[in-house]
């Protein structure tokens, strides 16, 4: 996986916010918002290709859950970012 081109996630008003950039993502009809730890992975694989192994050991690497946990987090982030079409 990749996060798209176009995607950035930006800090408003203490909130992270996944913000498109350029004509042909926006779409002013969603705002997306990430909790502190999809933020986290988020920034982890920004500007690299990527598995769900990998965003599971950002977590494992940043809090104290076991391995099957957090790789069924990842594999559920990995998903929703899917189908809402920020990542290929």
């Amino acid at each position: 996986m990749r996060i798209k081109e176009g995607f950035e996630l930006r800090d408003i008003c203490g909130e992270s916010v996944i913000v498109a950039t350029g004509r042909k993502n926006i779409d002013f009809s969603k705002v997306i918002s990430l909790n502190e730890s999809a933020a986290l992975v988020w920034r982890g694989m920004e500007g690299r290709d990527f598995e769900v192994e990998d965003m599971a050991k950002v977590l494992l690497d940043n809090y104290e859950v076991s391995a099957e946990r957090a790789t069924d987090d990842a594999q559920t982030l990995a998903l929703q970012w899917k189908e809402i079409g920020l990542v290929d």
